[in-house]
């Protein structure tokens, strides 16, 4: 069973006022939350188009959308592809598009799937499960420099040489073939002291392989470009995002979409002609209230910004 507690569910949705007729996408359908509350507010010639990589979410969003399939498009792909993906259902506007950067319930909890940390299973991390890049290539193959890079960037991790360290050694001997390996060569290169403060050793560092590995950062900024593009006037953006990371990287999308003039403050009329794309909604994220913390821990980290696009 695909059981998924959608996050900011309302206030995303919300974030779009959608319009009965108008035509939405859903960049990560996951758990279909976010989606079914869409595609229960529009209707006559009101669309959505629901993407995602993952079988089993697919799978489970055709029972779950099933009252409304007359409304919905749903689409196997990867939300960086949001360009063609419209081009071939030849949709050349749209009006709202979301994205749920959070990695579902049900990934984390499948074992078999290598996301968490908690579980031993194969080095996997791989949302598309057809993709060639796993987490196994990440941690055996990429040079102890780019692993370190990407635990520091990606994860934001202190001790990201040491844990580098320890798995290019061990590699040297066997490969590194599951979690639980990984686990312990993170505990190593992590000092005794630190291990027993905040959140679990691991934490941080499969966070920071599962990025790199479905190349997560680049995709999102990517995508929420294309969606701004192809939004009509007044269409809207709503971005969950989970990692500093992430918020930064729509917070500067937003801030750059929403300039106007960018003359010098001592000319005296404009003449870059410069007009914002976009008007920012939400100047400060919006947080899930103490209720949705006390349901779902997993929503602790989450943000919600919203933007509209503006007639030029």
């Amino acid at each position: 069973m695909f059981h998924h507690i959608t996050v900011l569910h309302q206030e995303a949705v919300d974030g779009l006022a959608i319009k009965p007729g108008g035509i939405y996408v859903d960049c990560t359908l996951g758990g279909a939350g976010h989606s079914s509350l869409i595609a229960s507010k529009i209707s006559g010639g009101g669309r959505l188009i629901a993407i995602d990589q993952d079988d089993i979410a697919l799978a489970n969003a055709e029972e779950r959308l099933a009252p409304y399939m007359e409304h919905v498009t749903l689409v196997k792909s990867n939300f960086r592809r949001l360009k063609e993906v419209l081009e071939e259902l030849h949709i050349p506007q749209i009006d709202g598009v979301l994205f749920d950067l959070g990695v579902s319930s049900p990934q984390l909890d499948e074992a078999e799937r290598g996301f968490s940390y908690n579980a031993d299973a194969p080095l996997d991390m791989r949302m598309d499960r057809t993709q060639l890049l796993s987490a196994y290539e990440v941690v055996n193959e990429w040079p102890e420099e780019e692993i370190a890079s990407i635990l520091f960037e990606y994860g934001e991790e202190k001790f990201a040489r040491r844990i580098a360290k320890e798995i290019a050694g061990e590699r040297k001997r066997n490969p590194i073939t599951t979690t639980g390996e990984l686990v312990e060569l993170i505990k190593r290169g992590i000092p005794a002291a630190a291990r027993r403060t905040g959140p679990h050793p691991a934490k941080r560092t499969f966070q920071a392989i599962r990025i790199a590995v479905n190349d997560e950062l680049n995709a999102f900024k990517e995508a929420l470009e294309a969606g701004i593009e192809l939004l009509a006037p007044g269409g809207r953006t709503s971005v969950i995002t989970f990692h500093s990371l992430e918020d930064r990287i729509c917070k500067q999308i937003y801030q750059e979409y929403s300039k106007g003039c960018v003359c010098p403050p001592d000319f005296p009329q404009c003449a870059c002609g410069n007009k914002p794309t976009l008007k920012v909604i939400t100047r400060k994220p919006i947080v899930p209230e103490e209720a949705e913390l006390n349901e779902n821990r997993r929503a602790r980290s989450a943000k919600l910004r919203i933007a509209e696009k503006v007639e030029k």
